[in-house]
């Protein structure tokens, strides 16, 4: 469970590098024409949430904190409000909410291990 949060960290801040330069492009792109969608900040704050929310979850990858599975849903849920017709905001909205999950259940299981050894 260790390594599984490890490498959810490290590819949620991979992400979030991809998720971040996409929306500035698609927040630009949102400018340009003018049309009032909000896609691109709600990217962006994605990438953000990401970011910080996958260098928890390294730190944490010991322990059980639930403060990165907050972060992913937080994000998740902004970018599927926000994305408009940034399409690719959902598949990215999705990934965090997935992390989400995969990190509750390794805490639910790090918590029964826990209580099987006392």
């Amino acid at each position: 469970m260790k390594t599984g949060k490890l490498v959810i960290g490290i590819f949620s801040i991979v992400l979030s590098v991809i998720v971040g330069f996409q929306s500035m492009i698609a927040g630009f792109g949102n400018a340009l024409s003018e049309n009032g969608e909000s896609g691109g900040s709600g990217g962006f704050l994605l990438g953000i949430l990401l970011l910080v929310a996958g260098i928890v979850a390294i730190v944490q990858r010991s322990h059980r904190g639930n403060a990165p599975v907050i972060m992913y849903v937080i994000g998740g849920l902004l970018g599927l409000l926000l994305a408009g017709s940034y399409a690719d905001l959902y598949i990215w909205s999705s990934v965090s909410l997935i992390f989400a999950v995969i990190i509750f259940i390794f805490n639910m299981r790090s918590k029964q291990t826990e209580t099987k050894v006392e």
